[in-house]
């Protein structure tokens, strides 16, 4: 497996997108598009809710964050259904998921997406 260390910035809202971030759980490396195969992050280009939109930003910027700060390596698993690379994505601390997961920014994906924002 290559390891990786593009510098990568947050992606443009339109237009070619490479080597940037897109949210929390989707990245542009080259020309490829990659979801992190394992979990389910805030939707930023659609959110429900302020809470999950400032959410949202905390994962897209933390992601970016863990792919800078030092070399990282795709496993790629398959595609989705809208034909984006299923990658688990690890770093030398392991899984960057899991460190989403972990700090709060991300969940572990059970299949289905679960609300971002408080029920009243």
């Amino acid at each position: 497996m290559i390891l990786l260390a593009a510098a990568l910035a947050i992606c443009p809202p339109s237009g070619v997108r490479s080597d940037c971030v897109v949210d929390g759980d989707t990245v542009w490396i080259g020309r490829e598009k990659v979801r992190v195969a394992e979990i389910d992050a805030p939707e930023l280009s659609r959110p429900k809710c302020e809470a999950e939109r400032l959410l949202a930003i905390r994962a897209r910027d933390r992601l970016l964050v863990l792919l800078n700060s030092e070399p990282y390596r795709i496993e790629r698993t398959g595609k989705d259904r809208y034909g984006r690379t299923l990658g688990i994505i690890s770093n030398s601390r392991g899984s960057i998921g899991r460190q989403l997961v972990a700090e709060g920014l991300a969940r572990k994906w059970t299949g289905r997406r679960e609300p971002w924002c408080p029920t009243r």
